[in-house]
């Protein structure tokens, strides 16, 4: 198998990064493309950091689990299977399932700190960072937290203003300056989409 091809998409939470690589890779045959997240590697809930309110931090670099995901990179680009319990942050509404990652010759890696982990920022052979107005990244992060997290709006604008912007100011935001590709996605992403598209699949048949 050849060293498959590597892309590691960032931005802030809201930014619409999971909704992106749905989109690309519906372009693609599923043996093509294989799709991980860090939302699969956050530690337990009563690991997690608390703040003086006493609410959990999802947002800060030590909430994932930095080594095993680094390691299921490696596993993965080494062209092994991987199988993971998905994380539902305690939704009470959510069952949790495994998920089955299978190895592919293009691999994208979404997550907050996927550009900020010098590890897994080594593993990557593309960066793409999507950004998006902050009050755009908010309204998307209220709907998802209330659907998937199971969180109110008071909570949701708690975090935003104490735990997200913040870890965005600080260590996400400057990524931007060592991504190659940064695309804005205030209302839609159509032509970034069609050139990433048109790339990866060069790279596909120069491997066949």
């Amino acid at each position: 198998m050849q060293k498959p091809y590597t892309i590691g998409i960032t931005g802030g939470s809201g930014s619409g990064k999971t909704y992106f690589i749905k989109t690309l890779a519906s372009r693609f045959k599923p043996e093509e493309v294989t799709f991980i997240s860090q939302d699969h590697y956050y530690k337990a809930r009563d690991l997690q950091f608390t703040d003086e309110k006493g609410v959990q931090n999802f947002d800060l670099p030590t909430a994932i689990e930095r080594e095993r995901f680094h390691q299921d990179i490696v596993k993965l680009k080494r062209g092994e299977t991987l199988r993971i319990r998905e994380y539902t942050f305690n939704n009470p509404n959510a069952r949790p399932s495994t998920i089955e990652f299978k190895p592919a010759p293009i691999i994208i890696i979404e997550g907050l700190f996927v550009q900020y982990f010098e590890e897994i920022a080594q593993e990557l052979d593309l960066k793409i960072f999507i950004e998006a107005k902050d009050y755009i990244k908010l309204s998307r992060r209220i709907v998802r937290d209330n659907d998937e997290r199971g969180y109110d709006i008071n909570d949701v604008l708690y975090r935003y203003q104490h735990h997200v912007m913040p870890i965005y100011e600080t260590l996400i935001k400057p990524l931007k300056h060592h991504s190659d590709f940064i695309i804005p996605n205030n209302s839609n992403f159509v032509k970034a989409l069609d050139l990433l598209t048109l790339s990866l699949k060069a790279k596909l048949a120069q491997n066949v």
